[in-house]
C-alpha cells in the first residue's frame, strides 16, 4: 500500500521535480534549428530563450547554437556539439542546459547521460513558467493537465528508476505489469479527471457568456504576443489594478472587467494568455476553457509592442494562432501599444488595419481607442424590421432587452418594429422577420 502512495506522489509532483531544476540553476542555453528556417530565427528565438530562462528563476551562463541540414535522432543535436556543451557545463559550473526545441524522451535521456546535468527543453520551460504564475483553482488544473499530457510521451525505459512489479501468490509470479506502465495508466485516470473538471468549467464559463449576450453586452477580447501590455491596458480601460508587470507570461487566469465607452454603452474586456513562438500544443488544449472566453468574444483587440525589434515576427506567429484557433472570422483592431517612444526604424506592416496608436502606461491614444471600439460595436449591428401580430406583442419587452429598437408602428394586425440587432442574436428573432416590401 504504501508503495502505491510513493508512486501516486511521484506522479502527482513531477511538476515539482522539474520545476526544482530551475531552482537558482545554472543554465546554458542551446539553440537548434534547420538550415531551412533561416539563421536569423534561430537567433531570434534563442534570444526569446534566454528571457524566458530569466523569468523561470535560471542563472544563464552560457549559450551555442547549431545549424543542421536534418536532426540527429538519437540526440537531436551533433555529438561534436554535445561535446563542446559538455566541456562548457564543466568550465561554468552549470547544471542545467535548455535546449530551444521540443525533445523526445529518449532524447532527453541521451543528453544527459553524456553532459551529467538536467536537460530541458523549450517547452518544459514555458510549462514550468505557467506552473509558477497559475494561481486560481482552474489554472492550476489547466497547468497539471498540460504537464501531464507533455510527460506521457516522454516516458522511456527506467523513468524515474520504474522497475517491475510482481504479485505474491501462484499465477502471479512473472515480469507482472511494470512500474512504467502503471505510472502512465495513473497518469491517464489523472487526465481524465481534471478534462471532466475542465468540462465543468467550460459549462460554467459557457453561461455566463450566454448571459451576457442575453443582455446585448458586447465583448471584447486582448490578445498578442506575450508581454505586449495586453494586462495594462485592461487596467487602463477598466480602472483595475491586476497583476501587470514587464516580463513574460506575467498574466495566465483570464480576467474580464466592465468598461465604459463613449455613448454611455458598456462592454466586458477579457485578458488571458499571451502568445509565444512555438507554443505549445499541449498547453493549448489544456487551455481550451481559457482561451474560449476569448474566441467568443465580438471584437478582438490584437495587441502589438509597437517598439518591438521582432514586431512582424510576433504578428506572424500571432495570426497563425488566429488562424489555428478558429479565430480569422472575427472583426480584429489591432492596438499598437507603447507608442509614446516611438521607433521610427521598426516598419508595421501595410495589413494590419484598422489600427489605433496609443500607450496604456501614459494614457495617450486611449480616448481615441475607446471611439473605435464603439464604432466596431455599431457596425457589427444591422437593420432589421421585426412584424409582431397582436396576439404576440408581449414579446416586445423582450425584444427592447435584446436590441435597440429605432421605431415602432401600429397596424391594424399587430406592431412593425425596426431595430438595429446583433447578428448572434437575428437567429433568436428569425421567426419575426419581415421583407421590406410586405411592409409597404
Amino acid at each position: 500500500m504504501s508503495r502505491k502512495k510513493d508512486t501516486d506522489h511521484n506522479i502527482l509532483d513531477r511538476a515539482k521535480i522539474e520545476r526544482s531544476k530551475l531552482d537558482t540553476q545554472k543554465a546554458i542555453l542551446v539553440g537548434v534549428g534547420l538550415n531551412s528556417e533561416g539563421r536569423a530565427e534561430i537567433k531570434d528565438s534563442l534570444a526569446e530563450l534566454m528571457e524566458l530562462a530569466d523569468t523561470a528563476g535560471a542563472e544563464v551562463v552560457g549559450s551555442t547554437q547549431q545549424v543542421l541540414d536534418r536532426f540527429v535522432p538519437a540526440t537531436l543535436i551533433g555529438s561534436g556539439k554535445l561535446q563542446e556543451i559538455k566541456e562548457m557545463v564543466a568550465e561554468s559550473g552549470a547544471n542545467l542546459v535548455i535546449v530551444d526545441h521540443q525533445l523526445s524522451g529518449q532524447q532527453s535521456v541521451n543528453m544527459e547521460s553524456v553532459l551529467k546535468v538536467a536537460v530541458l527543453d523549450r517547452t518544459q520551460l514555458i510549462l514550468d513558467i505557467f506552473a509558477q504564475r497559475a494561481q486560481s483553482h482552474e489554472g492550476k488544473i489547466q497547468v497539471e493537465l498540460a504537464q501531464m499530457l507533455d510527460q506521457l510521451p516522454r516516458m522511456v525505459g527506467a523513468w524515474m528508476g520504474s522497475l517491475s512489479r510482481q504479485g505474491g501468490g501462484i499465477g502471479t509470479r512473472g515480469p507482472g505489469e511494470t512500474a512504467l506502465e502503471m505510472d502512465r495508466r495513473r497518469i491517464r485516470n489523472r487526465v481524465d479527471f481534471i478534462k471532466k473538471q475542465l468540462k465543468e468549467v467550460e459549462k460554467r464559463r459557457a453561461h455566463i457568456r450566454y448571459s451576457r449576450k442575453r443582455n446585448q453586452v458586447p465583448s471584447f477580447a486582448l490578445i498578442g504576443y506575450t508581454n505586449a501590455g495586453k494586462s495594462t491596458l485592461l487596467n487602463a480601460l477598466s480602472k483595475s489594478d491586476i497583476y501587470a508587470k514587464d516580463q513574460l507570461f506575467a498574466t495566465l487566469d483570464p480576467t474580464t472587467r466592465k468598461i465604459f465607452l463613449p455613448e454611455g454603452k458598456t462592454a466586458v474586456l477579457t485578458d488571458t494568455v499571451g502568445f509565444i513562438r512555438r507554443l505549445p500544443t499541449k498547453l493549448i488544449e489544456a487551455f481550451k476553457a481559457t482561451l474560449e472566453e476569448s474566441g467568443d468574444s465580438d471584437i478582438l483587440l490584437h495587441v502589438v509592442d509597437r517598439n518591438s525589434p521582432s514586431l512582424t515576427r510576433h504578428v506572424e506567429v500571432v495570426e497563425e494562432l488566429i488562424k489555428e484557433l478558429g479565430w480569422s472570422e472575427k472583426p480584429i483592431l489591432h492596438v499598437f501599444n507603447k507608442s509614446d517612444i516611438e521607433n521610427k526604424n521598426i516598419q508595421i506592416p501595410n495589413h494590419l488595419f484598422p489600427r489605433v496608436n496609443i500607450s496604456a502606461k501614459s494614457g495617450l491614444g486611449l480616448d481615441r481607442l475607446k471611439e473605435k471600439m464603439t464604432e466596431m460595436i455599431s457596425s457589427l449591428q444591422e437593420e432589421k424590421d421585426l412584424f409582431f401580430s397582436n396576439s404576440d406583442r408581449h414579446h416586445l419587452y423582450e425584444l427592447a432587452r435584446d436590441c435597440s429598437i429605432i421605431k415602432q408602428e401600429e397596424s391594424q394586425h399587430g406592431v412593425v418594429c425596426k431595430v438595429k440587432i446583433s447578428p448572434n442574436l437575428i437567429h433568436k428573432w428569425s421567426d419575426y422577420l419581415i421583407k421590406k416590401e410586405v411592409i409597404d
